[in-house]
């Protein structure tokens, strides 16, 4: 017979690194929608390799070049986690998780969405879950009008700041009036 609180402190410990885990991969793409190496660095292993295509790129390298990337044909991204599939082994989870990405060009003359996903290895040391092997795919694509964000719908709304000067790092977090901030 098993020991209903040994069962509940066992489930509650999948549950806890299922959410470490997941959490690891949206912080990432938080990091990476707001330029933040230190950030994109915290959620990777040291010996982790990112393969995005034909590049493949080691750790240590992986945050500057991602951000390199990014800003040579953007002025914002937006990476967003859909559903998140979870094999926890041990210390060790391999996770499937749907990714929608927003691509914002430069010349503000469309919007690229990219639909794929990332197969991640991630590794649990010392307690903290990071990503040790990521390989992405591309499922589709689409391009969008994006004159929207400069309609009167919009003015007044927050704008993204590829910084720490974004306001999802202010705390705590307040309202502001119209005049503050970055705006469209």
């Amino acid at each position: 017979m098993s020991d209903p609180m040994s069962d509940l402190a066992a489930t509650v410990a999948y549950l806890k690194d299922r959410q470490d885990i997941l959490d690891c991969i949206v912080r990432e793409c938080r990091a990476r929608d707001r330029q933040d190496v230190e950030q994109i660095a915290s959620c990777w292993w040291e010996d982790g390799v990112d393969e995005h295509g034909a590049v493949v790129t080691f750790a240590p390298d992986y945050p500057e070049r991602a951000n390199a990337g990014h800003r040579w044909g953007f002025q914002a991204t937006s990476h967003n986690i859909t559903n998140h599939l979870c094999e926890i082994d041990g210390d060790t989870a391999n996770c499937e998780s749907y990714v929608v990405g927003g691509l914002f060009w430069k010349d503000s003359s469309h919007t690229s969405i990219a639909f794929g996903r990332y197969l991640d290895r991630l590794e649990k040391r010392d307690g903290e879950w990071r990503i040790l092997v990521r390989r992405c795919t591309i499922e589709m694509t689409a391009d969008a009008d994006p004159n929207w964000v400069f309609s009167d719908a919009v003015k007044g709304f927050l704008k993204h700041q590829w910084s720490r000067e974004d306001p999802s790092y202010e705390r705590p977090i307040t309202w502001k009036p119209k005049e503050e901030g970055l705006r469209w």
